[in-house]
């Protein structure tokens, strides 16, 4: 064998030694990499096979790449998931937006009244505050949001037909779910009675006649059985806040950047979300809508722009995020007279 014929083998073999060694270490830094196990408090009014656990298994799955694998917890009553998870029984938690505000302000404004009117004003609000800009926002002491997956309008379902405006709510007994101060706000605001309830009861007490008035998205209404309660009621055909299930964690017992990955995740979603909703509305039978007039949808924007400026003022809603849904409103109805304001 020639002198350049043994250099030459000698160079190929300390070029694979050096891959063999870069390779050993990629192989060792990926057994060394540990997978977290962490419990996942999860509230579904219909339990272990309901439609919010599905939802979340996909989270499950993705989350295994991010390095943490979610052990499911099941909650039917939705303040005993979010007691629990206050409490320290889990990481994090999947709970609608009202019982959100005990963890972060700014997210749980997002189902202020009238403040979000379609769904591309929806899905502006939503790609903005995912995205790893906002991400100081999501932050709030120990807690972070890490996902909002929207579940639709909340509309006024009446047992009477008769009550179709802000004045017939005079009176009328409203269920308010788990005292929650901003709803129990509005129903006095408009003269009604306060009725305290919950996601596992209110739905009772509309159709044993408890409650005269309840709210609710159309995803309920084939699911909590809200249409055996309309005998002599109807739904009124006008969006009164938007609503959502919202992912929070403990920041700290994640690997940093767990919660920018479950909320990218969380936008993916959003199409998907928004079929499902439409789908639950197309299903309810046209003769349970109450239609409502032109000029009655005016009193009704009107005396919700004001609900927003009163309740920001008495610190139910934070000011940034009210600013953010106005300024999308705004994009999308540069001529709506609020534009001129400046008081939200």
């Amino acid at each position: 064998m020639s002198h350049g014929s043994v250099n030459s083998l000698t160079k190929k073999t300390i070029k694979l030694r050096g891959m063999s060694l870069v390779l050993a270490a990629m192989l060792s830094a990926g057994a060394s990499a540990e997978i977290v196990e962490r419990t996942f408090c999860v509230w579904d009014p219909v339990g272990a096979g309901g439609p919010v656990v599905n939802l979340i298994k996909g989270a499950v799955t993705k989350a295994i790449g991010w390095g943490v694998q979610l052990k499911l917890d099941v909650y039917t009553d939705e303040k005993v998931a979010a007691n629990d998870f206050k409490a320290g029984k889990c990481a994090g938690a999947m709970m609608t937006d009202v019982s959100v505000r005990d963890f972060n302000q700014f997210t749980s404004t997002f189902n202020a009244v009238g403040a979000i009117p379609g769904n591309e004003e929806l899905r502006t609000i939503l790609t903005t505050i995912s995205s790893p800009k906002a991400a100081k926002l999501m932050r709030e002491g120990h807690y972070e949001i890490a996902g909002i997956l929207p579940i639709g309008s909340v509309f006024i379902y009446v047992r009477d037909k008769k009550i179709d405006s802000v004045e017939a709510f005079q009176g009328k007994k409203m269920a308010v779910l788990n005292n929650d101060p901003v709803a129990a706000q509005m129903v006095r605001r408009v003269g009604g009675s306060v009725v305290n309830s919950s996601l596992t009861s209110f739905s009772g007490q509309f159709n044993n006649g408890s409650v005269d008035i309840i709210f609710a998205p159309a995803v309920a209404f084939n699911t909590m059985e809200l249409y055996k309660g309309l005998d002599s009621g109807g739904i009124l055909d006008y969006p009164l806040l938007h609503t959502s299930l919202q992912i929070v964690i403990r920041h700290d017992q994640f690997p940093e950047g767990f919660g920018q990955h479950l909320r990218d995740y969380s936008l993916s979603m959003t199409d998907e979300m928004l079929e499902v909703v439409a789908k639950a509305e197309s299903e309810i039978p046209p003769h349970f809508w109450i239609g409502i007039a032109e000029d009655v949808k005016g009193n009704y924007s009107e005396y919700m722009r004001q609900s927003r400026i009163a309740l920001k003022g008495e610190g139910y809603y934070e000011p940034k995020a009210l600013k953010l849904m106005k300024k999308v409103r705004c994009k999308y109805s540069p001529t709506a007279g609020e534009c001129v304001q400046n008081d939200e």
